[in-house]
């Protein structure tokens, strides 16, 4: 079986060119497959590999101090879903265009279980109504998403800001949680949303994977786009259908 791993981490980075090279060199030494991308604010990563493979690479990998504590998400598949390894260096790990650095002050976050139980209620534990705004691309939510969530049907995620804007209204006293695959592209928009001062914003911790690998999956409708060949996941990350050409991070 391979073994699928999702992660990143906001952290200043410097050393970008020799960094890019280690961990070009050492995937490669492991046969990993999938997608890494480095950039002044930080890390985001997609590989598949062996089981022990994997475990090797992200052992070397947190031996850094900079990614010490890296969450990760797992999931299973029968073959690797990525034809190849890139390693690429880029201005932002995920571009919004809007004037946040997540990398030195993080978004506030609810854990999985958390949200789970504030759905399950109806609010949160102070009472507000919830807000769910889903931060991916419109072909993203086809998929799947939570049950009511705002869908502004984005063509990518720089057109966030702008529709956030357009609809400020509907956020104002309320508690707001962004949520996206895997953390990366909430994190950012809920710094955005709160430098709006438009109500108490949160981030989903770790995404929909997280969330669907540690609850029972309610209030998930449908199946999770992910970004490899395996086109998405279901509610116990298992592949449900075969993509095509779909190995960018976006």
């Amino acid at each position: 079986m391979i073994v699928n791993v999702a992660a990143y981490r906001f952290v200043p980075l410097s050393d970008l060119p020799v960094l890019s090279e280690a961990v070009r060199t050492r995937a490669e030494r492991l046969a990993l497959k999938g997608t890494v991308l480095l950039a002044p604010e930080g890390i985001n990563l997609f590989l598949a590999g062996a089981r022990e493979d994997i475990d090797a690479f992200l052992e070397w990998l947190r031996a850094d101090a900079r990614f010490a504590d890296l969450p990760v998400k797992e999931s299973i598949s029968g073959q690797v879903p990525f034809g190849r390894l890139r390693v690429r260096l880029k201005r932002e790990i995920i571009t919004l265009r809007a004037p946040v650095a997540p990398h030195r002050c993080r978004a506030p976050a609810v854990e999985a279980a958390t949200l789970k139980r504030w759905l399950d209620q109806g609010h949160d534990d102070a009472g507000r109504e919830l807000v769910l705004l889903d931060t991916r691309n419109a072909y993203e939510t086809d998929a799947g998403r939570f049950a009511g969530a705002v869908d502004y049907r984005l063509p990518h995620f720089t057109a966030l800001p702008d529709a956030v804007l357009a609809d400020r209204e509907r956020y104002v006293g309320k508690t707001i949680v962004s949520y996206c695959t895997g953390g990366i592209r909430c994190e950012k928009a809920a710094l955005h949303l709160a430098a709006l001062g438009v109500g108490e914003v949160l981030q989903l911790e770790g995404g929909i994977l997280t969330y669907l690998q540690d609850t029972d999956g309610s209030h998930w409708e449908g199946d999770c786009f992910v970004f490899d060949g395996r086109g998405a996941v279901d509610k116990s990350l298992r592949p449900v259908l075969r993509g095509e050409g779909a190995e960018d991070l976006a």
